[in-house]
């Protein structure tokens, strides 16, 4: 197989996180990669009108999502990891979960529900999730956190729990609807699939999702599954991408799995097994919709959305933000003179100073997208930065930073850091660049990862479409 630049680095990648056991995987070659597009192509082409497909094509299916779903789609979700100890050993189980620690979002902690709550209102969610580790591991924990969250926002904040179901009753189940909560999503591949405690849920707590990975073995029971979940009242099922980590290496191996390459490692039949169950819905006309939450929607479209909630407070007035969720710095560089007679030009059109900035040494003006048509580029070359912005529990010293005061008695340290290299343009380049990205329709044109524009692409705009088979 030709491989492109991205796809080079990401087996490279991958090789090095597994080291030694890298080679007892079994990755597609050409033969299956044709043979798993066409299946694919196949089943999308099935789904076509009658599921909605959104975020870049990289979710379906977008018509019935639970009410949770619809908000992690916007952007507008806050997932509070109330412990770290699970009751159950799923094998599919990404990491391992074996201490309780502190409440955890973000790699921030928050040892009070009023610290999580003032969390949410500064930075704008409508969201929040209890997960875990199994929350009702904690149950006093839990239920004082969905309690304060619910008390303060009311109807602003959608809030939702999710368990593997094992110690759910009754009792747990009313003063969760007590507390306010609005959906609660099960794992039954915890329990073998039973849903008897779900049973319980339902009447009792508003939404009553299933959550789970697609797993291959599992397609023709999932079907009659469904028909049950359905007759149970069950209100959404959430499907997920089996992903391999170093922690379920050993349980999914003797699988037998397919494994995909990306920035992760996935297994292919997890996704064509997601794609049948939301087919088999659909022509059954079963009731019961179906969301298939593939592993490039969370990795595109959840990191987009920290990246634009955390830029607010990082980014420069001259800088934008670009469709991928990284700040642009756009730099012209010339002779003093040059540059100093473009600022007079600018302020004697009124340009606001913010939209602007002139270094100390004169040769470096950094100004916004929105003065593109008042700059004369002939005199000048550009360079384009970006940088991504995340939260910290703590300054890390590496990176320009800034405390963000939560309520009285805390703050959150968002960071910004450079991605990628500067890109040095002139002439038609600078057009090019223009044409691509600033005065581009949405999503634009397909650009080849071994060009300039290309490489720049990654950092301007999301990839579209499900996952590539390689």
């Amino acid at each position: 197989m030709n491989f492109s630049p991205l796809q080079q680095r990401n087996i490279e990648a991958n090789r090095q996180e597994y080291g030694d056991r890298y080679s007892q995987l079994t990755f597609l070659d050409p033969t299956g990669a044709s043979r798993a597009n066409a299946r694919r192509a196949e089943l999308l082409q099935s789904l076509e009108g009658r599921a909605l497909t959104g975020c870049g094509g990289s979710k379906l299916d977008m018509q019935g999502l639970s009410p949770g779903c619809r908000i992690c789609a916007q952007g507008g979700w806050s997932c509070l990891f109330i412990s770290g100890s699970c009751n159950c050993r799923c094998f599919y189980c990404p990491t391992s979960q074996d201490e309780i620690g502190l409440p955890t979002t973000n790699t921030v902690d928050f040892r009070t529900p009023a610290d999580y709550v003032a969390y949410l209102e500064r930075f704008g969610f409508t969201g929040a999730s209890i997960s875990g580790g199994e929350p009702l591991l904690t149950p006093g924990r839990s239920l004082a956190f969905v309690a304060a969250i619910k008390r303060h926002f009311g109807e602003r904040m959608h809030v939702w729990l999710y368990t593997n179901g094992t110690l759910v009753n009754r009792e747990i189940l009313g003063q969760l609807r007590d507390a306010g909560l609005d959906e609660i999503r099960f794992d039954i591949g915890a329990t073998d699939y039973h849903l008897d405690k779900l049973r319980l849920a339902v009447g009792t707590i508003p939404t009553v999702t299933v959550e789970i990975p697609a797993i291959p073995e599992e397609l023709e029971p999932m079907k009659a599954k469904m028909v049950e979940m359905r007759e149970a009242g069950v209100n959404h099922l959430n499907l997920h991408q089996l992903r391999l980590t170093p922690y379920n290496y050993e349980h999914l191996v003797p699988r037998g799995y397919t494994y995909i390459h990306g920035d992760k490692v996935t297994v292919l039949e997890s996704e064509l097994t997601a794609l049948e169950l939301l087919q088999f819905s659909l022509d059954q006309k079963l009731g019961l919709p179906v969301n298939y939450c593939s592993f490039v929607y969370k990795n595109r479209y959840q990191a987009l959305a920290s990246r634009q909630r955390n830029a607010v407070f990082v980014g420069k007035g001259f800088e934008a933000l670009t469709a991928a969720g990284y700040l642009r710095t756009l730099t012209l560089l010339g002779s003093a003179a040059d540059l100093g007679r473009q600022v007079e030009a600018l302020r004697e059109q009124g340009q606001p100073a913010e939209l602007w900035q002139l270094s100390s040494s004169k040769e470096r003006l950094s100004v916004h997208p929105g003065l593109w048509a008042l700059l004369d580029f002939s005199a000048f070359s550009l360079q384009v930065a970006y940088s991504a912005s995340r939260q910290l529990s703590s300054m890390s010293y590496r990176n320009p930073f800034v405390a963000v005061k939560i309520g009285s008695r805390k703050q959150v340290i968002v960071e910004r850091s450079r991605v990628g290299r500067d890109f040095l343009l002139s002439g038609d380049e600078i057009a090019d660049f223009t044409g691509s990205f600033l005065l581009a329709e949405e999503g634009g044109g397909h650009l080849d990862e071994d060009t300039l524009l290309g490489e720049m692409s990654v950092y301007e705009r999301l990839v579209e479409g499900l996952q590539n088979y390689y």
